[in-house]
């Protein structure tokens, strides 16, 4: 018989694995499944017989890489990618900076009102981002914005934000605003975790403010900006939620904006659901190939500083 001291020390090593189980589940029956389910549908194809009038005139039949050849040729598919590369460039640099400045502001030690300031900064990312789109599209909006009134009382041009190339700014703008304050308690965290004789060090040897934010803060507090701008590249390669929101509210927004709105249009417009999973599939390796290819960019900057810095 086992003895009761092994008993207990099998349930304790056990414990872990019970607690991780539920979880598990979870991942497998809500991530895993349907990503394989996805990549299963990429494979295949409905086959038509006859006038395909009958009950089985409509077949599903295995497809091989037929569904991602059209989907490498699909020119909506291409221009969607290439309207994300341009949305990409505008919204990461300036979202990740402004985090990156408001961090640095609120850990001054002249700042005031801190909580405040840092709530008011994070505020907006509670907010959901079909409500946020739908609050800016009303505010770009010359007939009911109180900003195009204002201009029209001043006689200042009054640009249409949601009219050609205003529309990337219009968009970005919305990301940035509702982005900028989650990337902010990442930076802000680190930021405080730095410690203390760091700063009285660099007072020691008469270093002003901006060479302490320059040359200790913003090198210390790189993982977490690679950390931000990895989830950033995620987030805009993944833009659906603003250009769907605001389609209604101009003709510059078209079904294919994006390539997820691409996917969605041939998933529940066309109801072709074996090319949407095809072309899911190719943006969830894109965006898995670029961020493997900037973690391991970063990796080997980090590495490559600590050899050098070794050498010194």
């Amino acid at each position: 018989m086992t003895s009761p001291a092994r008993r207990r020390s099998y349930g304790v090593k056990g414990a872990p694995y019970t607690f991780l189980l539920p979880a598990s589940l979870l991942f497998v029956l809500f991530f895993a499944l349907p990503i394989g389910y996805a990549v299963f549908l990429s494979f295949r194809k409905v086959h038509v017989s006859g006038l395909g009038l009958g009950a089985n005139a409509r077949s599903e039949v295995w497809a091989g890489f037929a569904n991602y050849t059209e989907a490498f040729k699909d020119s909506e598919l291409l221009h969607g990618a290439l309207r994300v590369l341009g949305y990409g460039c505008i919204v990461v640099p300036v979202m990740l900076g402004l985090a990156l400045l408001f961090a640095l502001m609120l850990d001054s030690e002249k700042v005031r009102f801190a909580p405040f300031t840092r709530l008011a900064v994070f505020l907006p990312y509670a907010i959901p981002g079909v409500v946020a789109a739908l609050l800016w599209g009303f505010l770009y909006l010359p007939s009911v914005s109180p900003f195009y009134y204002v201009l029209a009382k001043l006689h200042l041009p009054q640009p249409n934000l949601l009219d050609g190339g205003p529309l990337y700014l219009a968009l970005s703008n919305i990301a940035v605003w509702g982005g900028t304050g989650f990337n902010m308690i990442v930076i802000y965290t680190s930021l405080r975790s730095i410690p203390a004789e760091v700063y009285e060090a660099a007072k020691l040897d008469g270093a002003t403010p901006l060479q302490t934010a320059l040359k200790i803060k913003i090198p210390m507090v790189a993982p977490s900006l690679v950390l931000t701008f990895f989830f950033s590249i995620i987030a805009t390669l993944q833009v659906f939620n603003e250009p769907t929101t605001l389609k209604p509210l101009t003709n510059s927004v078209n079904t294919t904006w994006s390539p997820l709105m691409k996917v969605y249009q041939d998933a529940f417009g066309r109801n072709d659901i074996y090319s949407a999973a095809a072309e899911s599939t190719l943006i969830a390796l894109a965006t898995l190939l670029l961020s493997f290819g900037f973690l391991r960019a970063a990796n080997r900057r980090n590495t490559r500083d600590v050899s050098e810095g070794d050498a010194r």
